[in-house]
């Protein structure tokens, strides 16, 4: 048995041979070209244009010199693809502008040449995004012809001893979608796997032996940020890990470091199972909303054991009414689950909960720019909302909070925003002394503004 030997050959030379079939990629038991996704096609591309690194290809030789590709078919057929083929890079490539050096040029077309009589060069850059090679600058044409190809060559072997030299190089197993996420969060990823070696993860048993080694869990921290921080910008599997990476900060990943070692002393045996790969984003957003309530950590685990009898082996989208055809990770399908969920809660601690629709925003929003500031925005009444919704879970239960009530409550919490007052004082002491308000909203603001300012007076007097 011989040694295998190393070859380098050009790009325009390698896919020569190809092209005269001294190079063959359809050996015996080879699988098929065109494996690869668009995806993949362009970032090979773009690593070449870019100079960059690419392993060898394994080649095999049999006696009469008829070389055959073992492994690295389908990086031999995305070269054939771009370079004869037409192919086209497409938009999604992650990196499309390419710079590269140019000789100057004069208005004759002659090359410039310095006081010393050297070539004047300069930096240019191409945006590879829907071209072709015959598109590409000369320069870039000339980068990817003299591109070095490394191959490491066995010679002498049957076509049997190819087969084997086939199955053994083949014999792995690529990225999965969660895996490859998480190639995209570098800035993150040292964080990530310090949580995921916390002991909550080491002790659930909601979590499979192989989603503990394939990516899954470091996919569910991902979501978990973009759900607890992102909702209005989620994105689907694939592109979360570059959002997050782009957007998310440092404390973000602290707050659900946090989350985690809160729920690592409350959560026992019992409530593992519904921590599950599909479902663990959505109750560490339910706890993390749970958080701002001011309840003991306790009371969330009573929750879960609540939850757990009530659905009593309930599929978890049944009970949500999440229709089979929907994916589990759609934007409004994670939304009707975390307002199923908030809702249960929110009952189960006895807690009231403010919920206004579209329309009723839009009306709320008219009510604020007509009796309080006409530069409110949507933005600023879902900001109002929430800190309505933080005294709503302070004070309890009340008529006051009646859907009917919103636009004055709302437009006072605005008020105060306008002249930087702070309501907490006042509103508890408000809702100890009344119960019930007007119909008219303009009256009931009027009369709650009123007493807010009585109240502030008698605060300074005393």
């Amino acid at each position: 048995m011989t040694k295998p030997r190393k070859q380098t050959y050009t790009m325009d030379l390698f896919l020569k041979n190809i092209k005269e079939q001294d190079i063959r990629q359809d050996q015996d038991v080879q699988r098929l070209s065109d494996q690869w996704s668009n995806s993949m096609m362009n970032e090979l591309t773009v690593t070449v244009l870019n100079d960059g690194y690419i392993p060898p290809i394994i080649l095999a030789q049999e006696p009469n010199s008829q070389k055959w590709t073992v492994d690295g078919l389908q990086r031999g057929s995305t070269f054939m693809k771009f370079r004869y083929g037409n192919y086209k890079v497409t938009t999604s490539v992650e990196e499309p502008i390419i710079t590269y050096c140019a000789k100057v040029k004069d208005a004759d077309g002659e090359i410039m040449l310095d006081g010393n009589g050297d070539i004047v060069w300069e930096d240019r850059q191409f945006d590879i995004r829907n071209k072709t090679y015959d598109k590409l600058p000369e320069e870039l044409k000339k980068i990817f012809d003299e591109y070095q190809i490394e191959t490491v060559v066995h010679e002498g072997y049957s076509m049997a001893e190819i087969s084997k030299f086939v199955r053994r190089y083949n014999f792995h197993k690529s990225m999965n979608t969660s895996q490859k996420m998480f190639t995209f969060v570098d800035r993150h990823a040292r964080k990530i796997r310090e949580i995921l070696r916390k002991r909550f993860f080491v002790e659930c048993t909601g979590y499979t032996k192989g989603e503990r080694k394939n990516g899954t869990l470091e996919r569910i921290l991902l979501e978990s940020v973009m759900c607890m921080f992102h909702l209005d910008n989620w994105r689907r599997s694939g592109q979360i890990g570059e959002y997050i990476n782009e957007n998310a900060t440092e404390t973000e990943f602290n707050v659900l470091e946090n989350v985690i070692d809160r729920l690592e002393s409350i959560v026992t045996q019992q409530h593992y199972s519904i921590f599950n790969s599909r479902d663990s984003f959505i109750w560490f957003t339910l706890f993390y909303k749970f958080s701002k309530m001011g309840c003991d950590d306790k009371r969330f685990a009573d929750f879960l054991t609540y939850f757990i009898e009530t659905i009593d082996g309930i599929h978890m989208n049944e009970f949500c009414g999440i229709d089979k055809k929907d994916s589990t990770k759609d934007k409004l399908v994670i939304v009707k689950k975390l307002d199923k969920l908030e809702n249960m809660m929110c009952a189960f601690l006895e807690i009231p909960i403010i919920r206004i629709d579209e329309d009723m925003t839009s009306s709320i929003l008219e009510f604020v720019h007509e009796h309080v500031t006409s530069s409110a925005t949507l933005e600023d009444i879902e900001q109002y909302t929430e800190v309505l919704q933080a005294f709503v879970r302070e004070i309890g239960q009340s008529e006051l909070w009646e859907n009917e009530n919103m636009p004055s409550l709302i437009s006072i919490v605005a008020w105060s925003f306008e002249h930087d007052i702070d309501l907490d004082d006042w509103i508890v002491d408000y809702c100890s002394r009344t119960d019930s308000y007007f119909d008219d909203q303009l009256m009931n603001f009027e009369t709650m503004r009123k007493d807010l300012e009585q109240f502030i007076k008698s605060a300074d007097v005393a």
